[in-house]
């Protein structure tokens, strides 16, 4: 799979947040999402696809038989998870350098031809940094527990959060960086090309006095 040539779907994610969004795609059309993650971040993605009914004139609830492939791809090109989830699923996976990773999603349609009645609607939430607290899980009895459940959640937004703002500073650092170079070639350029035509200049003006003296002009 080559990302340069699928269209994007694009969000840059500097706070820890989710997303929610639908799209609507052909089946076995390609679609790819690029999150800007800090190394060491942990992604949750969530989906649901639902097929066109062309009798109903309406999107089904579910899309029975269909399943989507989904394919995480790092800065590097490296490959950090490619599986065959079903209509509705759920992944996750952990960035293990800063930068652009793409998330792409394909349907597994068995259709050789995808026409237009075929198309699908796809629900997507993304998530970055640790994944939400879920009480329904903690008894509301046990205060102990859902404090201490509270606090480890806690633990792990702060945590995210520093890791966000030593990427942006990092590439902060990597602009700043990259705008003195940019400005130390510019002033190079200026002085070189100052230095030629000023060689130019004098050189024309020696021929051209040269020219003169061989004319017996001066």
């Amino acid at each position: 799979m080559n990302p340069r040539n699928t269209p994007y779907f694009i969000f840059l994610f500097f706070w820890p947040l989710s997303s929610a969004m639908y799209f609507h795609v052909a089946e076995k059309e390609e679609k790819c999402l690029i999150e800007d993650l800090p190394s060491e971040t942990l992604v949750t993605g969530r989906y649901k696809i639902q097929k066109w009914d062309i009798k109903e004139h309406d999107f089904l609830p579910s899309a029975p038989g269909l399943g989507m492939v989904v394919t995480i791809t790092a800065p590097n090109g490296e490959i950090l998870l490619s599986k065959l989830y079903g209509p509705d699923g759920k992944f996750t996976f952990t960035s293990h350098s800063p930068g652009e990773h793409t998330i792409c999603m394909q349907s597994n349609s068995t259709n050789l031809i995808a026409f237009v009645s075929n198309k699908l609607r796809i629900h997507f939430d993304v998530q970055t940094g640790e994944n939400p607290l879920d009480f329904h899980i903690i008894n509301a009895k046990d205060k102990v527990k859902e404090l201490t459940f509270g606090l480890e959640h806690l633990r792990g937004e702060i945590n995210h959060i520093i890791k966000q703002q030593e990427y942006q500073r990092e590439r902060e650092e990597n602009y700043r960086q990259k705008s003195e170079e940019t400005n130390n070639n510019v002033l190079w350029w200026a002085i070189i090309q100052t230095a030629i035509l000023t060689s130019v200049g004098i050189w024309q003006i020696k021929h051209f006095k040269d020219f003169l003296i061989a004319k017996k002009v001066v």
